[in-house]
């Protein structure tokens, strides 16, 4: 029976980085999900690797479909953009594990979809200056300058991701991301830990 390693966390702390990394240390072994979003592709970001971006229409021919596993939307500086989850990108979970980036209101939809001992949380943690000062180092890149939307969602995290929240959603493990590597090499251990089998796939 497959797995479902879910990376969460609030902006800045890393997860974009420890997901690559991940999907690369273990490949053909976790199996990547590329969610799919309505918002603009920033610089850097590649169509069907860093998400599916589509529009507005296309995400409405999903939802008529029925094959929108969890969604949320963000009303931002920009209008409102959408995240969303399709199930043909889970087809071989009987059989795969996978490895999936989202927030705590996607993993608690996919957790509620697969059942909770199919969906295993991966909480990273930055303390909230740090992630400030990550965050205003990205923003400051050619192309990008995003400032409103660096605070909206640095605010909007402060509640997402609230311990009220955590605590609700059976968050107990955290990584902490100081030190990628150190932090790496604790999940890595974790995922061996919670798949028996994993090494022998």
């Amino acid at each position: 029976m497959g797995k479902i390693f879910y990376i969460i966390g609030k902006s800045s702390t890393g997860k974009d980085t420890i997901y690559k990394k991940l999907l690369n240390i273990y490949p053909g072994k976790l199996k990547n999900v590329v969610m799919y979003t309505t918002r603009p592709k920033r610089d850097g970001e590649v169509d069907g690797e860093t998400y599916n971006y589509v529009s507005e229409d296309q995400y409405r021919e999903f939802k008529e479909k029925g094959s929108i596993i969890e969604e949320r939307s963000y009303d931002t500086v920009h209008g409102i953009w959408r995240y969303f989850t399709v199930s043909d990108s889970l087809k071989d979970i009987d059989k795969e594990d996978y490895l999936i980036l989202g927030v705590l209101k996607s993993f608690i939809s996919t957790r509620e979809y697969f059942g909770k001992d199919r969906v295993i949380p991966i909480y990273i943690e930055v303390e909230d200056g740090e992630r400030l000062t990550r965050a205003l180092k990205r923003e400051k890149k050619p192309g990008n300058h995003r400032y409103a939307e660096m605070c909206r969602r640095f605010l909007t995290d402060t509640d997402d991701f609230s311990e009220d929240k955590l605590k609700k959603a059976g968050i107990v493990k955290r990584f902490e991301n100081i030190d990628l590597y150190a932090c790496l090499s604790e999940i890595e251990a974790y995922i061996i830990r919670e798949t028996n089998d994993f090494g022998g796939r």
